[in-house]
C-alpha cells in the first residue's frame, strides 16, 4: 500500500461481514479497501452454519457452488440434529433436516442451508472478493483513528509488520470489526442489554476414530445430555476435526485447569478416544445491542453493533444481511439516484430485525444441555427408559425451533421503513419456525422454482425489478422509461406463470435489489415519479406554476 490512498467505502473488518459488504458493493463497481488486524487463518470457533438466508447471496453472487465444493464436510451429510446421553450411550431424539439443509428443493427458498466452518466460508467470500476490480483486501493491517467532513472520511491504519501508517481518504467508513469494534467506539455508541450471561468453553479437537466409534450415524451436531459432561459437539471436517462446547460453566470454574481431552473422552463416554487439542476459547454469552448503528458517514454492521448467544446459528449470518442491506444503499448513494433516506433507512431496517432474532437466540440459549439433565437418565431398566422418554418429549417441545428456523431467517420484514410504500393490507403471521411467503411491502419476495429449473430470484435484476405477474410486459413500459430517466437501474420481469399472481397477491410487485418487496398493486400509477422517489430515499416535489394564472402542465415522464 502507497502512504495515501482513495477509495469509496473503507471496510474496517475482513471476517464474513467486511467481505459480504465488499462484495456488495464491488459488484456494484463501487471501490473498497477492507483492512483487517489479523491474518483470519487456522481454526477457529466459530460459526458454522451458512442459512438458506446467506446461502441466496453467495448464489446472487455466483459463489454459492464455490462454498459447495470447497467444503471439509460433505454437503450429502445429513444435517441431522441428534439428542443422547453421550456418543456411545442412549438417544434421546433426533432433528432431521435441521436449518433447512437437505439438498431437496424448497419453494420456500432458492438454496438450502450448509454446514461448513466459517473460515471456509471466508476463503470463499475473500476469493470473490480480491477477484473484482476496485476491491483490495489488506491483511495484519490495523485501523486506528478516523475523522470526518461533510463530504469525506479520512482514516489512518498501520501496516502491523512494518509500522508504516497509511492515510485512507474515502466517501464512507463501514465498522465491521467486531465486538471490540474500535469503530464503534469512534462513533461514541454504547451497546445497551444484558453482559455476560454465562461463560462457555469451546474447543476444537483432532479425533479420527470417533466418527466410526459412536452409535448415532452422521450428523452435523450431537448433544449430549449426561449429568457428568453435558455438552455438544459436532464435525468440521469428515477427517476427524471437531469442535466441542461446555456451556454455562459456574464462575468458580478454572477452564485453564482442565485436562480437554479427558473432558472430551467423559463427555462421549469413550474412555480410550485419541483426542489431540487443537485450539480452545473462553467466551460469554451477551444480549447486546448499539444505541446507535451509524453517525454522519460511519456505519456498524455485524457484531459491531449486535451480539447474542450462538445458538439458532443466527450471528454471522445477520451480519451478513447487515453488509447486503447497507451494501446496495451505500452504492445506490455514491451512483446518484439514492436518496439521503436510503442510508437513514438501514438502522430502521436493521434494528427490528436484530431484536427479533435476537430474542429468539436468547430463548434457545435458555435451555442447553445441563438445563435437559434429569437424575437417572443413564440407568438401565425402567426408571432410565422413563427418565430417557421424559427428557426427549421435553427436548421435541422446546428445542425443535432452534433448528427449525425459517420463521426468523426469511420472515424478516421492513414494512416500517421509509423507503417501502405500504398497501394496507395486513402483514402474515409472525412465527419463529413457520414462514408464510408473502409479498407484503417490506417481506422478502415470494420464492418460486420455475419449469426450467432455475429460480425465480436469478431473473431479478442487479437493480429493482418490476415483477408482472401476468406476463403482460409491455404494461410496464412507461414506468420503466420513467425509471432510465432517472439513471434508475431497473429492469422488467414479466413471466407467464399462473402462480405468480397468487403468491405474490397483486398484478404488480417492485422488488429492491435485496430481493425485498418495496411496492405491489393492481395498477401502476399513471405517473411513477412520486413512487421511484419514495423507494429510492429521494424526496419528490411535483413542478408547480410559477403563478396563479398559468395553467398547470400535464403529466410527463420523467
Amino acid at each position: 500500500m502507497a502512504d495515501e490512498r482513495e477509495t469509496d467505502v473503507l471496510i474496517v473488518g475482513a471476517g464474513p461481514v467486511g467481505l459480504a459488504a465488499a462484495i456488495e458493493l464491488g459488484k456494484r463497481g463501487v471501490r473498497c479497501i477492507v483492512v483487517e488486524r489479523n491474518d483470519r487463518v487456522g481454526y477457529s470457533p466459530r460459526a458454522k452454519t451458512t442459512n438458506v438466508r446467506t446461502r441466496e447471496h453467495l448464489r446472487r453472487w455466483g459463489i454459492a457452488d464455490a462454498l459447495r465444493q470447497a467444503s471439509p464436510i460433505s454437503p450429502d451429510r445429513p444435517t441431522t440434529i441428534v439428542f443422547a446421553t453421550r456418543m456411545n450411550g442412549p438417544a434421546l431424539t433426533r432433528i432431521e433436516n435441521a436449518l433447512n439443509g437437505s439438498r431437496a428443493r424448497s419453494n420456500l427458498y432458492s438454496e438450502e442451508a450448509q454446514w461448513v466452518p466459517q473460515y471456509v466460508l471466508e476463503d470463499v467470500l475473500r476469493c470473490c472478493a480480491q477477484s473484482l476490480p476496485g476491491v483490495a483486501v489488506h491483511f495484519e493491517t490495523a485501523f486506528e483513528v478516523f475523522s470526518q467532513a461533510s463530504d469525506r472520511m479520512v482514516s489512518r491504519v498501520r501496516d502491523i509488520q512494518s509500522g508504516r501508517e497509511i492515510t485512507i481518504r474515502s466517501a464512507y467508513l463501514i465498522g465491521a470489526d467486531g465486538a471490540r469494534s474500535t469503530v464503534r467506539d469512534g462513533i461514541g455508541a454504547t451497546m445497551v442489554g444484558d453482559e455476560a450471561y454465562s461463560r462457555n468453553y469451546s474447543i476444537i479437537f483432532k479425533a479420527p476414530d470417533l466418527d466410526a466409534r459412536h452409535s448415532h450415524g452422521p450428523a452435523i451436531m450431537y448433544w449430549m445430555v449426561n449429568e457428568e459432561v453435558p455438552s455438544l459437539l459436532g464435525p468440521m471436517d469428515e477427517q476427524g476435526l471437531w469442535f466441542f462446547m461446555a456451556t454455562k460453566l459456574a464462575d468458580d470454574l478454572d477452564a485453564a485447569a482442565f485436562d480437554k481431552a479427558d473432558l472430551i473422552r467423559r463427555a462421549t463416554g469413550i474412555g480410550d478416544l485419541a483426542v489431540e487439542i487443537v485450539r480452545t476459547d473462553l467466551w460469554l454469552a451477551h444480549r447486546l445491542v448499539a444505541d446507535r448503528y451509524s453517525r454522519g458517514r460511519v456505519f456498524l454492521a455485524g457484531d459491531a453493533c449486535h451480539l447474542h448467544p450462538p445458538f439458532g446459528g443466527f450471528g454471522m449470518n445477520m451480519g451478513v444481511g447487515d453488509a447486503v442491506d447497507l451494501g446496495w444503499k451505500l452504492a445506490a448513494r455514491l451512483a446518484g439516484w439514492g436518496g439521503d433516506s436510503l442510508l437513514a433507512s438501514y438502522e430502521l431496517e436493521r434494528r427490528k430485525v436484530h431484536e427479533r432474532t435476537i430474542a429468539e437466540a436468547v430463548f434457545n440459549y435458555g435451555l442447553t444441555s445441563d438445563q435437559l439433565v434429569r437424575p437417572g437418565i443413564e440407568e438401565p431398566g425402567l426408571v432410565g427408559e422413563a427418565t430417557r422418554r421424559e427428557v426427549g418429549d421435553i427436548i421435541e417441545a422446546t428445542k425443535v425451533r432452534e433448528f427449525k428456523t425459517l420463521g426468523i431467517v426469511l420472515g424478516m420484514r421492513y414494512e416500517d421503513s421509509p423507503i417501502v410504500v405500504p398497501d394496507g393490507s395486513a402483514p402474515p403471521a409472525d412465527h419463529f419456525m413457520l414462514y408464510v411467503p408473502s409479498a407484503h411491502p417490506g417481506c422478502l419476495a415470494p420464492h418460486l422454482w420455475l419449469a426450467d429449473g432455475s429460480s425465480l430470484y436469478d431473473h431479478f435484476g442487479q437493480g429493482f425489478t418490476l415483477l408482472v405477474t401476468d406476463g403482460d410486459a409491455a404494461a410496464a413500459d412507461g414506468f420503466a422509461m420513467a425509471a432510465s430517466q432517472a439513471s434508475i437501474p431497473f429492469k422488467v420481469l414479466a413471466l407467464h406463470d399462473r402462480r405468480l399472481r397468487e403468491r405474490y397477491g397483486a398484478r404488480f410487485a417492485i422488488i429492491r435489489p435485496d430481493q425485498h418487496v418495496a411496492w405491489r398493486g393492481d395498477a401502476l400509477p399513471l405517473d411513477p415519479r412520486e413512487l421511484l422517489a419514495r423507494i429510492c430515499g429521494r424526496t419528490w416535489q411535483p413542478h408547480r406554476p410559477s403563478s396563479a394564472t398559468s395553467a398547470p402542465e400535464p403529466a410527463t415522464a420523467m
